[in-house]
């Protein structure tokens, strides 16, 4: 049995503790709020619940894995795009329906999606047996490294294998938006994030009834059936080592916990640029340069929107120019994308009777709104005028409208400068370049968005699992000593 500290109640950390408390450890857990789960967090007002943070689970056995039973639901549709035309693609799980909706939207490029469909169904087995399995680098047993290789088109950009089945501009678009997963630009972010469409038509999408911090409030359940020891409202300052190993933390009160094993559920710039500085591992996340962040504008609505789903994009004109807006100008885009997500349509529960609670979402730079060109008042108000021009005019029926800023995510979660992900998946290279799970001391792990294998709700627990992994492989279970005679 091995002390084991878990800096950080994030989806990922509670996700660690709980495995490596099943392994027989002695676990604790300290996290700087009050309140575990992270960015999955919900806002409350006038009897509306609001998402903070994601708005859908996807691959939802790799919770099952861990003992959670909750029961979820499924939305009618995956999603529901609005192009600057004014034409929509209503997104089916049944790739069947996805093929016959595509031809529906450009004629003759139905049997393109079935074939970037199944381009993404064997790039997302390759994952599995690679990038999921394992830290990276390290080639699973029993793999095909080559296949699997090729299977995820390296070198190409997700952009550059868009155009390998689309020629219709709204389809780049579609294909192109998956780079948002992981907070990167399209033009830049490798072909391999273009196995997500499988992920969405073959486990689906899925919606938490009660809303998506219900699964932190199961995490937390099943922490205290495992015996973990949780410290809320108890931040982290310090990861302390000796020599080659690390041997404990330091609290916020002064106050230090000795460990065998530190388990860093923090964005990683913050940990090597604070908690265990090392000037090296900080350049590398540097190079690599901060995700996207978000602003979040939370609105209650009165009445109901016929025929509104639970999730739509209102995609803008001129994507290249977005991208080039967040992450090589750092400004807020002047024509945005923006998601709407009203869980009311799925679940009732989520806003007063006759109401919706609309989470508007607009990628922006990871960077302080003050040093914005204009206001948040004035953005916000241009964002809601676009989506009155694309059909969404939601004059007269606003209650409220509230945002979430990068600088609530930054100063809320400590995350480098509000990136949602950490450092952005832009360069072909990037998903192997991210910080790894292994720290640069003995019994120093990494799990989150911000580490291997990166940001979303089912990675993080994959995250978990590679780090319980690691754990069983560096400090195997002592057996007893043999018995004399």
């Amino acid at each position: 049995m091995m002390d084991v500290v878990v800096a950080g109640g994030g989806v990922g950390g509670m996700a660690a503790a709980l495995l490596l408390a099943r392994q027989g450890h002695r676990v604790r857990l300290y996290e700087r709020l009050g309140r575990l789960g992270g960015k999955l967090a919900e806002h409350r007002r006038d009897g509306f619940t609001f998402s903070l943070g994601p708005s859908l689970l996807t691959m939802p056995d790799a919770f099952r894995d861990l003992g959670l039973g909750r029961e979820l639901v499924e939305p009618a549709e995956l999603c529901r795009y609005r192009f600057a035309d004014g034409s929509v693609l209503t997104a089916r799980r049944d790739p069947d329906l996805m093929a016959a909706e595509v031809e529906r939207l450009a004629p003759g490029q139905g049997a393109a999606w079935r074939a970037f469909h199944d381009w993404a169904r064997g790039c997302l087995d390759a994952a599995g047996r690679t990038f999921f399995a394992g830290p990276p680098g390290r080639a699973p047993r029993g793999a095909a490294p080559l296949a699997d290789l090729l299977a995820v088109a390296p070198g190409r950009t997700l952009d550059g294998l868009a155009r390998r089945f689309f020629h219709d501009p709204r389809l780049l678009q579609y294909a192109g938006r998956y780079a948002t997963y992981s907070g990167s630009d399209p033009y830049r972010a490798p072909a391999a994030l273009g196995c997500i469409p499988a992920l969405e038509h073959g486990q689906g999408g899925w919606h938490v009834p009660g809303g998506m911090a219900r699964l932190a409030d199961d995490l937390a359940a099943l922490l205290a059936e495992a015996g973990v020891e949780v410290h809320l409202s108890s931040p982290v300052e310090e990861v302390l080592a000796g020599g080659e190993r690390v041997t404990g933390v330091r609290l916020a009160g002064g106050g230090r916990v000795p460990a065998d094993i530190v388990v860093a559920n923090t964005d990683a710039a913050q940990l090597y640029g604070k908690l265990l500085p090392h000037r090296r591992r900080l350049r590398r996340i540097a190079r690599l340069g901060p995700s996207s962040s978000v602003l979040l504008l939370l609105a209650g609505v009165e009445g109901r929107t016929p025929g509104l789903a639970h999730h739509s994009i209102v995609f803008s004109a001129d994507y290249p120019r977005e991208f080039a807006d967040i992450f090589r100008d750092r400004r807020p885009p002047g024509d945005p994308t923006v998601y709407i997500g009203c869980s009311a349509v799925s679940d009732p529960t989520q806003a007063p009777e006759g109401a919706e609670n609309w989470v508007m979402l607009v990628n922006v730079p990871a960077r302080d709104p003050a040093r914005w060109p204009q206001s948040v008042e004035s953005y916000r108000d241009m964002v809601l005028e676009r989506l009155a021009g694309r059909g969404h005019d939601l004059a007269g029926r606003l209650r409220f409208v509230e945002t979430f800023t990068p600088a609530d995510v930054r100063d809320r979660y400590g995350s480098w400068g509000g990136a949602v992900y950490g450092s952005a998946s832009n360069g072909v290279l990037a998903p192997v370049l991210r910080p790894g799970n292994r720290g640069p001391r003995r019994g120093l792990y990494l799990v989150g968005g911000s580490a291997h294998p990166g940001g979303g709700l089912p990675l993080v627990v994959k995250g978990a699992g590679i780090v319980a992994g690691l754990v069983a492989e560096d400090f195997p279970a002592r057996r007893p000593a043999e018995a004399g005679p």
